[in-house]
């Protein structure tokens, strides 16, 4: 079976109505995924008996918002997350699904993940009722894609930063909305991939980076070294760390002085050196 990838970007050189009616499901979600597919055949696609082909029709951008709607109450739980994470679901569409407790089991985190309102927590034409909703929500994964949301309000986000789980705090510390001070506030989690998350966000103010940029985990010196809002000197003094993971996201950092680089080209170690001379070219 193809990868999503390709069933997307797959070449039909046959007659798409002929395909359509193929007796192979692989075939039909092929065509159900691919761009060029008229809206007339991927409303016929989306009555399919198999629902992968179903769940095709409902994450390919070029459905129709009534077909969108029709999948957004399909009796696959699968089809309908596909609807929540389509681009062109409506916010009504959204709404809906909102109270989805269709649930699969995840065999990594051995728990069941509620997949419709993950989807849903996630997506950009979401209304803030809707997703103030979700972030209340009692599992810490629905409530976690709620806060890597960009449309999240700050109101909301400051009790987030709060949250008994780490994986909200952590991705209210990715999220490109959060205000500076939430950030900051984030950076004394007394979780480090928190504080690493934090590091990494264009928005953490300087004076919180600067605290950082001395914590004792070089974990987190070397997420730091690679913010792009570092300034050259804290930069210069990463630059002396003993660990060449720092060493070499310093190297890599946009801000990096030229005369620090000019040190790091002659580092001992052969990751670090080949980063500064790649900048120095």
């Amino acid at each position: 079976m193809l990868s999503e990838n390709s069933e997307r970007n797959l070449d039909l050189k046959e007659d798409p109505e002929e395909l359509s009616r193929s007796w192979d499901w692989h075939v039909r979600r092929k065509l159900a995924w691919n761009s060029d597919t008229s809206e007339d055949i991927l409303s016929y696609l989306a009555r399919d008996q198999v629902q992968w082909v179903r769940e095709a029709v409902a994450g390919n951008a070029c459905t129709p918002t009534s077909t969108l709607a029709r999948l957004a109450e399909d009796s696959s739980g699968f089809v309908r997350a596909s609807v929540a994470l389509n681009r062109q679901a409506t916010s009504e569409m959204l709404e809906s699904l909102a109270g989805d407790e269709m649930t699969d089991y995840d065999s990594t985190l051995q728990k069941n993940r509620y997949l419709v309102k993950e989807a849903v927590a996630k997506s950009p034409n979401i209304n803030p009722q809707t997703l103030e909703f979700l972030a209340r929500d009692s599992d810490e994964h629905v409530r976690a894609s709620a806060a890597a949301n960009p449309l999240l309000t700050a109101e909301l986000m400051k009790k987030m930063v709060k949250d008994v789980s780490w994986l909200v705090r952590n991705n209210i510390a990715r999220n490109p909305s959060t205000p500076e001070e939430l950030l900051a506030y984030l950076t004394l989690d007394r979780i480090m991939d928190v504080r690493a998350t934090a590091a990494l966000n264009p928005r953490t103010p300087a004076e919180a980076l600067a605290t950082l940029a001395r914590d004792k985990s070089w974990e987190i010196r070397e997420a730091t070294a690679r913010n792009p809002k570092l300034d050259g000197k804290l930069l210069d003094e990463l630059a002396s760390h003993w660990s060449w993971m720092v060493r070499e996201a310093v190297a890599k950092n946009p801000n990096t002085l030229a005369e620090t680089l000019e040190r790091l080209a002659a580092d001992p170690d052969q990751s670090v050196q080949k980063a500064a001379r790649s900048r120095a070219d």
